[in-house]
């Protein structure tokens, strides 16, 4: 007969057909769930993320316990709990005395190594599990990485198309292209009429969690007030289907849109729900293919979101155990200056940046492009610390594990890989943000100005960022053209560009509270 287990659920984990839990009996099985201090704490996350997460775990342990399952729950405020998973584990090996520990994978490498050193810590066989939520293993994307010169997403997106068949006719793709993300860059206009995104009224128990994260957490990052995340199973699913029905359809044309105030617009916002285990991402890309083909969203939309899903969101979670630790450090293009405070406060004449910051804040979210072509766009031409820029990334986005946070930022957005992941870095003046935003029209700055105080500080950052890194991207044959731009200018304009930003540089004040790491 065989003797008992203990079972830890980690918070994204959250996933009643996890590997670790199936071909366990409910008679022998103790599932551990632990909300841990070290957790909430190793940088300051954004309070609606930890109501969010601690919510969803309470959830899911309720569901699990309504089904028959022994659940060992060990609450923040408990007066007993050690603040960490290895200490929780420790005390929940002592109060069941079990015979083995099965385990998932956790999605990040510091969560790994407590697991590795658990058997030794604890003297019991300890089982880790591959996390099969996810299409493509830890092993099979080393496999695929090994030996090629380049590790293009692209290739690799192809390549998982090809293993789920999603959006595929024969051994082709459907449509005939792989890749439609040309018709997926539309500007804001007036045909825009986004439906609005569900929110879900938090019950009693997310309440509890809001009013307990609102004392412990009273000092970090973020609002609480206008809470509304899907917390169970139930709830993402409704969130898929108002996605798939009401805002599918226009999602890829108007992806990369950003429009002040308006901070949902075509997004699905389930990237939270799949991250945390209530949703299975080949689920959603099965449920958006079923609706291109009843005719209900286009096929630009759909592969789009497909993308995304089974592309991107695989491809950097290989990245991120592929390229581990050296990518936390990573900064290859020596960038030194502290993360300025308006990232923190949002207060800059900058209307991006400010509307960026004000939705990150009230809403624990900001859609790609605004990470990317906005936040993450300042950050890397103005030189700032990688370092600090993944931290921040991490603490304010309720969709943030440092599996997907840190490719994302350290590699895609700062290019602080040296370009493994990005072939060239995401530079962009303010004429990018102007074409795919209204944010420059009520802006102080005037993004038609090139150099001088009110003009875009986008436009002489750009230069500075080229001009400074000039031995590095000359020979880049994606943007070496850039230099011919430049040099085509008489000395007194770069001069003037150059200063422009020096002086911009000058008065940016750097973050003096932080919710990042000590």
């Amino acid at each position: 007969m065989a003797g008992k287990t203990l079972v830890p659920i980690l918070g994204d984990q959250l996933t009643r057909t996890l590997a670790s839990l199936r071909g366990q009996t409910k008679a022998d099985t103790v599932v551990l769930m632990m909300e841990v201090r070290d957790e909430t704490t190793y940088v300051k996350h954004h309070k609606q993320k930890i109501a969010l997460i601690l919510s969803a775990m309470r959830h899911f342990a309720a569901k699990l316990e309504k089904a028959g399952w022994q659940v060992d729950y060990v609450k923040l405020t408990d007066k007993d709990n050690t603040g960490s998973f290895s200490g929780e584990v420790e005390r929940a090996v002592k109060r069941h005395s079990p015979d083995r520990i099965r385990v998932v994978e956790p999605g990040e490498l510091r969560v790994r190594e407590m697991m590795d050193a658990w058997a030794d810590d604890f003297d019991i066989d300890v089982e880790i599990l591959p996390d099969d939520r996810f299409v493509c293993s830890i092993v099979d994307f080393r496999n695929w990485a090994d030996g090629r010169n380049s590790l293009l997403m692209e290739s690799f997106y192809r390549d998982m198309r090809r293993r789920t068949g999603l959006l595929m006719y024969g051994d082709g793709p459907e449509g005939g292209e792989w890749n439609y993300d040309k018709q997926n860059r539309a500007s804001p206009d007036e045909d825009m009429d986004p439906s609005p995104t569900p929110r879900f009224e938090p019950d009693n128990m997310t309440c509890e969690v809001i009013e307990m994260v609102q004392s412990e957490c009273a000092d970090h990052f973020g609002d609480l007030d206008r809470f509304g995340w899907p917390v169970t199973s139930d709830q993402a699913d409704e969130a898929l289907d108002a996605f798939i029905a009401e805002r599918l359809p226009e999602f890829g044309k108007y992806q990369d849109a950003m429009v002040h105030g308006q901070d949902d617009l075509y997004h699905s916002l389930l990237s939270t729900s799949i991250n945390l285990g209530l949703l299975d991402p080949l689920d959603c890309c099965r449920r958006a293919e079923q609706a291109y083909h009843a005719g209900d969203a286009p096929l630009n939309a759909v592969e789009g979101f497909i993308r995304q899903i089974i592309g991107w969101r695989e491809y950097v979670r290989g990245i991120y155990w592929l390229d581990m630790p050296t990518l936390r450090s990573a900064n290859a293009l020596q960038a030194r200056r502290a993360l300025p405070e308006f990232y923190w406060t949002g207060e800059t004449d900058m209307r991006c940046i400010a509307d960026c910051v004000r939705s990150t804040r009230e809403n624990a979210h900001a859609h790609h492009i605004q990470r990317l072509m906005v936040l993450g766009n300042f950050a890397l031409i103005a030189g700032i610390e990688p370092q600090q820029v993944e931290d921040w990334f991490l603490v304010v986005y309720a969709d943030a594990y440092e599996w997907v946070e840190l490719p994302n930022v350290a590699a895609m957005a700062l290019w602080a890989d040296k370009g493994r992941l990005a072939s060239k870095p995401y530079a962009a003046s303010g004429n990018y943000i102007n074409k795919m935003s209204d944010y420059c029209g009520d802006c102080r700055y005037t993004v038609s100005k090139k150099t001088g105080e009110d003009s875009c500080p986008f436009n002489s950052l750009y230069w500075h960022f080229m001009d400074r890194h000039r031995t590095l991207f000359e020979k880049n044959r994606r943007i070496s053209r850039v230099y011919s731009n430049w040099d085509r200018m008489d000395a007194d304009k770069r001069k003037a560009y150059l200063d422009t930003a020096e002086v911009f540089l000058k008065s940016l004040k750097p973050a003096g509270k932080t919710w990042a790491r000590d």
